[in-house]
């Protein structure tokens, strides 16, 4: 069995393939960590989404999942540089069909419609309500930053029984663009009107890591797939497999 496939058939059975242990390297600003933000995934498992394409399409599930969403994020960075922008939900349906064309699948709408369902159906990751819980009670400040739109992030709060945890649920919808512009990442200083020491940022994939980073963020990745750090001449200051070292990090 391939690496790929591997790691694919743990996503798809919302399992965590464990990232090296959490390396401690923000310097002290001087300045107490007040508020966190978070990207969806690092919340939100899309285990569900791939094990979706999996029941409906046996066989090619890996080969699609894979394509379509890596195609859902190319789509975003092509029309940024454009300044071509599409939400992303309309992204993420458009990258589906890409998908489905190259790897020439029949996709019905029927079934473009339960995999997009997927999407705002997401339940959190084992140990989030713990930490989300922690950091409240250490009088942490929390928001969503997210590409989802607002329909996707109150979707997906409401399926994971989140309600009242997040002060803030920020979508790039409202500024017309998407992560890593800084303009995206502007929205968590504009929310809490704090320092970009004074907020921190969790990420989920390695670009996003790397985004934070370079606006300015102490940032924890939560690196639930294992994979190197991006080459971006940056680094997270925490690569850690899940949330529940993220007190430790904003509270040291």
């Amino acid at each position: 069995m391939t690496t790929q496939r591997r790691e694919f058939l743990k996503l798809a059975a919302g399992t965590a393939v464990f990232a090296p242990a959490a390396r401690w390297s923000f310097a002290d600003t001087g300045s107490e960590i007040k508020a966190v933000l978070f990207d969806a995934f690092p919340v939100f498992n899309p285990g569900p989404i791939f094990a979706r394409v999996e029941e409906l399409f046996p066989g090619k599930g890996m080969e699609l999942g894979e394509l379509w969403r890596n195609r859902q994020f190319e789509y975003t960075w092509l029309r940024s540089l454009a300044q071509r922008y599409e939400n992303f939900w309309d992204v993420t349906e458009s990258a589906l069909v890409f998908a489905a064309q190259t790897l020439k699948i029949d996709l019905t709408a029927e079934k473009r419609d339960r995999l997009m369902q997927a999407y705002l159906e997401l339940k959190p990751w084992p140990e989030v309500l713990p930490a989300l819980k922690s950091l409240k009670a250490a009088g942490l400040r929390l928001a969503f930053l997210s590409n989802f739109t607002h329909r996707m992030l109150d979707s997906c709060i409401q399926a994971s029984g989140l309600q009242g945890m997040f002060e803030h649920v920020l979508s790039t919808d409202d500024v017309k663009t998407y992560k890593p512009d800084p303009r995206a990442y502007q929205m968590g200083l504009d929310a809490f009107g704090f320092s970009r020491a004074q907020t921190a940022f969790v990420a989920f994939a390695g670009w996003d890591a790397a985004g934070a980073k370079w606006f300015g963020y102490p940032t924890f990745w939560a690196n639930r797939r294992g994979q190197p750090a991006a080459e971006m001449g940056v680094q997270p200051d925490v690569n850690a497999a899940d949330l529940s070292g993220l007190l430790k990090f904003v509270r040291p």
